[in-house]
């Protein structure tokens, strides 16, 4: 059975009957702004930036939200200590900021994090991208980081995005992947004919002599890196030899993903008016960027688009991983279909895709199932990147609406923002969007970065009332962080999966305890985890009660913890 929700039932002017509330800052304690360094220059790194991460850097159980800032660079010193954000959950729906107890105070011009273990020690690290330089801290296992950077050996130059961990080469560690965006050392200003929004379109716009926020067809194509964990809390940088460093591109959104099922994971790469990349991983030795043979570089009619937010998700249910990006308005954002041999086919118009986002432009995003009815919907974070083009073009706004599809569990979406609650019904300049389960109630809450802006809350209230279970792997031969299992479970009789990603969305990072769907059923008949290799082995737990998080270790047993409240 799935259940429905209807537009008589539910309206988006209505808080009782809203699938998502916004949580307050009074109520959270969640009062950090984001500071983007806006600047009459317009410089371009101003307008990229917003990135959040949730993960539990305590251990406690309970995710933790970690939001990048903006601070000091050569094209910006801000007057005072601009820091990130690192809000504790103090496990009652609010938050206490503890970055600067925690060092992660740093000053850097911050762009995405992306949380990983990557040293295998059972405490979470994050590395932080950035203009200029990016920085990896490692957990202390004692509420405090600490920055590696140079001793790990990870420091990609320039202008780095939205990282992924992955373990490309099946070992058993987490390596990095770090895309580029663009060369912008030389801090160009755009005029209104070289900005993102392009040319004035309004009958009363005037040409000025003002800046803009450039368009990246200006700039020069920049190489990502990848880097190798080595163990020891050392890594190898090892893009030249992979094949990645050979690509040069304007990397925005990474998702990491296993799309030809051959066990070793690939990367999808949204890139800004250059072709999307998509590195097959070959056996874990190299990489082959097959993008343009995949059918995922390029719009159906041969055209570059704007890339920026990505995910990868098993969305019609054939047991084959489909890629999505979102691109920026006019150009619609994109549904791949995963045809098997490595080839994908552009789905979104009839997928309901493309109707509801040819205004929008689109950053943070993911697939999940916010209804707990085991199939996959997906959730928009948008907004254009000029802020003057309210002024210059008909229908395109710089701030946008969130946007809320309801999946069925082929590949169709049907577009539930009017149920989605008030907060879905205004516009917001949003950038970084993260997905995780913040009161342990077994529902998904939102966490979006606004440009410039207070971060948005929105908690799930569950209103399906369908039955949920969560679970976290623990890897004692595979990477720390799973990515690459397949999660499956059985209930009345359907067979459902959820295949473990790195990375997505747009300089961001999700809880990463896999929330399976039960619909109305009171337990599943059994949930199953095959893991990545190197170990690569097969553990099934029958009979499992249903709204708790349980724990399932690599070789072994399940083992439960009670649902928290």
């Amino acid at each position: 059975m799935v259940f429905s929700f209807t537009a008589a039932a539910y309206c988006s002017n209505s808080t009782a009957t809203a699938l998502f509330v916004e949580q307050a800052s009074a109520t959270t304690g969640i009062r950090w702004v984001h500071n983007n360094a806006h600047s009459p220059n317009r410089y371009l790194p101003e307008t990229m930036s917003g990135g959040i991460a949730i993960f539990d850097f305590d251990g406690d159980g309970w995710m933790d939200i970690f939001l990048v800032n903006s601070g000091t660079s050569k094209f910006y010193q801000p007057p005072g200590v601009s820091p990130h954000a690192l809000y504790r959950n103090n496990q009652d729906g609010t938050f206490t900021d503890v970055a600067r107890d925690a060092g992660l105070a740093v000053d850097l011009f911050g762009m995405g994090a992306a949380a990983g273990d990557y040293n295998g020690d059972g405490c979470v690290d994050v590395v932080v991208t950035g203009y200029e330089r990016t920085v990896l801290f490692k957990n202390r296992c004692n509420g405090t980081f600490h920055d590696v950077s140079v001793e790990a050996g990870v420091s990609p130059l320039g202008w780095s995005t939205s990282a992924a961990w992955l373990d490309y080469d099946n070992d058993g560690q987490l390596d990095l992947f770090v895309p580029q965006f663009l060369d912008y050392s030389r801090l160009t200003r755009c005029t209104a004919a070289t900005a993102y929004g392009g040319e004035a379109a309004k009958p009363s716009a005037k040409a000025d002599t003002q800046s803009y926020y450039c368009s990246p067809v200006s700039f020069p194509a920049m190489p990502s890196s990848l880097y190798r964990n080595r163990g020891a809390g050392v890594f190898e940088d090892v893009s030249q030899q992979t094949g990645i460093g050979s690509q040069r591109g304007k990397g925005l959104g990474a998702v990491v993903a296993d799309v030809n099922n051959d066990g070793f994971m690939d990367i999808f790469l949204a890139n800004d008016m250059v072709a999307n990349f998509l590195f097959i991983n070959r056996g874990g030795k190299t990489f082959e960027e097959r993008g343009l043979e995949s059918g995922v570089a390029y719009s159906q009619d041969g055209q570059v688009r704007s890339g920026m937010g990505v995910d990868a998700a098993d969305v019609n249910s054939d047991g084959w991983t489909e890629l999505f990006v979102a691109n920026i308005d006019q150009q619609t954002f994109t549904l791949y279909r995963n045809d098997k041999d490595e080839l994908f086919t552009d789905i979104s118009p009839q997928t309901g895709i493309a109707k509801a986002t040819r205004l929008l432009s689109g950053w943070g995003l993911r697939f999940f199932d916010y209804d707990n009815d085991g199939l996959l919907d997906l959730v928009l974070a948008n907004g254009h990147p000029d802020d003057k083009v309210d002024m210059r073009l008909n229908l395109v706004t710089y701030r946008e609406p969130l946007v809320l599809l309801r999946g069925d569990g082929t590949g169709k979406m049907s577009n539930v923002t009017d149920m989605a609650g008030p907060a879905f019904a205004r516009r917001y300049p949003a950038r970084g969007l993260a997905v995780g389960d913040l009161d342990n109630d077994g529902y998904p809450d939102l966490v979006v970065a606004n440009n410039g802006e207070a971060p948005l809350v929105l908690r799930n209230r569950g209103i399906s009332k369908n039955h949920w279970i969560g679970v976290t792997l623990k890897a004692t031969k595979a990477n720390p962080e799973s990515i690459g299992a397949v999660v499956r479970w059985k209930v009345g009789g359907v067979v459902r999966s959820r295949h473990v990603r790195g990375g997505g969305s747009y300089l961001s990072s999700h809880d990463p305890r896999v929330l399976l769907g039960l619909d109305k059923a009171s337990r599943a008949d059994w949930i199953e985890v095959r893991w990545p290799a190197p170990g690569g082995g097969t553990d099934r737990i029958a009979n499992v009660a249903a709204d708790r998080y349980i724990t399932i270790v690599e070789g072994s047993s399940a083992k439960a913890r009670p649902a928290q409240p």
